[in-house]
């Protein structure tokens, strides 16, 4: 053996047991969300003397949603004398007009609601959160992103966690308007559902951190002050604040059975910008945060969590590593007899694999109940998908990590709850950069690897060489096709 052909095989074998220890942590969250089932938070009855409320709207050119947002939030069940609702408005197109209107209509009704529309987009969402706090009436505060439905129930069923004086911020749990429009809506939708249900609830359940996920929670409005408040150095701004207060001492509650409906992203590039966002975000906080972490006066068990939690998105540069590494860790252990692939890589796969299995099949059985199992069929595509993303997410890591700046750039959205809902001829599209080429370029690679592996009867990993071309060849092929798509009605708009 030569000894590039040993460096390709030591970094192949090293890349497939640092994936597989991440892979692990799944199985350590399925435990923990068992473990520590009695420690589940439940609804807690409201208190008898009821604190002001403000609820806070942070939105950006959100015409096709905003109307849906506000009616929703205009029935929650509160008393209107204790309830502000502040529409954070950064937008700059017709949306503008629209919530002037109805904060008109609401105003007229005899809801407190104010429109505070900023002339420049400072600190994102962050500096919108902050700049309405200096404002709000509230001692505890309810956020709600665009895409969301407020619950009726949601201030009812939350707020009596409160009374705990050292709680300072209770989590809902999110669910999905649009989860069956598209199988890309419903691969999402199972996603988002084993970090809600497993990570989430194994996390607090067992004392661990866990974070607010930016909308669908309320937080007291000390606990913001006394944490530093809102700062915008990272891209999740709702997750560096999280974990500094907990840090400070605050407890967080995640209420499993308060869910808020919200829309999923039913394009890809909407999609991958999205994921983008929020891996390169959690890689910030990780190099922002964790030394602090480390420090502090915490269990080692939560310092460990914080770490895979932070860290997760590194995974996804290892993955490429792993992807481009495969076929010349296969051609040469093929020279030296291909027999090892199966006492080596196929129980590795099999490991990663069956973890990620494991976790969303227990994620769906407590979303579904006795109906899960109609939920398997999308599996494969989970699998697929979660490796598509790879290249995009690997970009955002590494992005992060270099210190290269971007905007917060939101998710379109375009008010899609049916599936008879068209969005192709609306505004917004989620940016398209040289990625989905490279993501084609993978898939077409993949291709002549699984050729080369039925040309030479190496059938052991030829179902995890097919699960990595189909994750590359729809991730590129949908970001362009709806591409095309886009330009096609923004020419048409010139």
């Amino acid at each position: 053996m030569s000894l590039l052909d040993a460096a390709i095989l030591g970094t192949y074998f090293l890349t497939l047991v640092v994936l597989s220890v991440f892979g692990l942590h799944r199985y350590i969250m399925l435990y923990l969300y068992y473990r520590y089932r009695d420690q589940r938070a439940l609804p807690a009855p409201l208190p008898e003397k009821l604190p002001k409320v403000t609820v806070q709207l942070p939105i950006y050119n959100e015409m096709y949603v905003v109307d849906r947002l506000l009616a929703s939030v205009i029935q929650m069940r509160y008393p209107k004398e204790q309830l502000e609702i502040q529409i954070l408005d950064d937008s700059t197109d017709e949306t503008i007009a629209m919530v002037a209107a109805a904060v008109e209509r609401y105003r007229a009704e005899g809801y407190d609601m104010v429109h505070l529309h900023r002339q420049n987009r400072y600190g994102f969402k962050a500096g919108a959160l902050a700049e309405g706090l200096k404002v709000a009436k509230g001692e505890f505060i309810l956020i709600f992103d665009a895409d969301f439905v407020a619950p009726p129930d949601i201030l009812e069923k939350l707020m009596g966690h409160f009374t705990d004086p050292t709680v300072g911020m209770v989590q809902a749990r999110w669910g999905h308007v649009n989860r069956d429009y598209s199988l890309l809506t419903n691969v999402q939708a199972i996603m988002l559902d084993g970090h809600f249900v497993l990570e989430h609830g194994g996390r607090n359940r067992s004392g661990r951190f866990f974070n607010f996920n930016g909308t669908a929670g309320v937080w007291r409005r000390s606990t913001i002050e006394e944490s530093g408040g809102w700062q915008h150095d990272t891209l999740t701004e709702d997750l560096d604040l999280s974990y500094r207060a907990q840090l400070r001492g605050w407890k967080f509650v995640y209420v499993q059975d308060v869910v808020a409906q919200a829309e999923i992203p039913v394009e890809m590039n909407s999609f991958k910008q999205q994921q983008f966002r929020w891996a390169k975000g959690q890689i910030q906080t990780c190099r922002k945060l964790l030394p602090t972490i480390f420090a502090a006066p915490v269990p080692l068990s939560t310092k460990i969590e914080a770490f895979f939690h932070l860290g997760a998105n590194f995974g996804y540069p290892l993955m490429i590593l792993l992807a481009l590494l495969m076929f010349p860790a296969m051609v040469i252990r093929y020279n030296m007899g291909w027999y090892e692939m199966l006492v080596v890589d196929v129980p590795l796969f099999l490991g990663a694999t069956m973890s990620v299995c494991s976790f969303y099949i227990a994620s769906q059985k407590e979303v579904f109940g006795a109906t899960w199992r109609s939920r398997l069929k999308y599996l494969p595509a989970v699998l697929a998908v979660g490796i598509g993303l790879s290249v995009s997410n690997a970009k955002g890591v590494l992005e992060a990590l270099l210190g290269i700046d971007s905007e917060f750039t939101r998710t379109p959205k375009y008010g899609v709850e049916m599936c008879s809902d068209e969005w192709r001829q609306k505004r917004y599209r989620g940016n398209v950069t040289l990625v989905p080429y490279i993501e084609l370029l993978l898939g077409v690679y993949f291709t002549f690897m699984a050729y080369y592996a039925l040309s030479n009867d190496i059938f052991g990993t030829l179902p995890f060489i097919l699960l990595f071309q189909m994750g590359f060849l729809y991730a590129g092929f949908l970001s362009v096709i709806q591409n095309f798509t886009g330009l096609e009605m923004r020419e048409q708009e010139a």
